[in-house]
Order: C-alpha cells, then sequence, then structure tokens
C-alpha cells in the first residue's frame, strides 16, 4: 500500500500541481493545507504516513511546523521542500526533525523514497 501523504505549501497552484504529480506517480495525497494550523488539524485527523512541509510558509516557517508535526508524535516522516536550494537551508535542516530536503524541481515518488531510504 502506497504511503499516505499530506502536502503543505502556501502557493495553491502547486499544490494542485504537486498532488496530481505525485498521485499519478502513485502516492496517495489525503489532504493539503497551507497554514501551520490548518496541516496540524489535518494531520492530526488524517494521521498520513508523510508530511512534505515548505519549508517558506508565507508569515509561517516549515522549519516550526516540523518541530510541532515533532511533538504531536503523529508518526509521521517529514520532508522539507523549497524552490531554493538545500545548501541554503543546511543547518536548519540538520537541526529539525525532517527526515531530509527535496527541492520542489526534483520532487517525485523516486526522491521522496530516497530519502526516506526505500531505494537503493
Amino acid at each position: 500500500m502506497p504511503p499516505r501523504c499530506l502536502l503543505v505549501d502556501d502557493n495553491d497552484a502547486f499544490l494542485q500541481t504537486a498532488k496530481l504529480l505525485l498521485e499519478r506517480e502513485g502516492l496517495t495525497v489525503v489532504g493539503v493545507a497551507s497554514t501551520i494550523a490548518a496541516a496540524l488539524g489535518q494531520a492530526r485527523a488524517l494521521r498520513p504516513d508523510l508530511i512534505l512541509v515548505d519549508i517558506g510558509l508565507g508569515d509561517e516557517s516549515g522549519f516550526h511546523l516540523a518541530q510541532l508535526l515533532a511533538r504531536d508524535d503523529l508518526a509521521a516522516e517529514v520532508i522539507l521542500i523549497s524552490t531554493r536550494a538545500e545548501a541554503d537551508y543546511a543547518e536548519l535542516i540538520d537541526d529539525s526533525p525532517a527526515a531530509g530536503f527535496l527541492a520542489k524541481s526534483d520532487l517525485s515518488v523516486h526522491g521522496i523514497n530516497r530519502i526516506l531510504g526505500h531505494t537503493p
């Protein structure tokens, strides 16, 4: 059974495009959110296996959301995403509870599996 995923990003067009792309690749996208409050509510209600979190959520921080999700002990893997390069956030990513980072331009089930250690 494919992992159940929640997408969190403040850009509605990206949310819809990413949802379509990931679903075509076999991932089950159970919800989308654009704010920390909405993401926390959906994560608690839907109990996804995976949460993709944009680092820049408008005036909010994806790093802060990753910390809140870890405190909630939802047992979901969190992967941070961004249009910016990983090197721009390397130290913050390393200090976060997230499983890793994936550039939005590389978003794919293969990229997700690589971060989660599901492929060689």
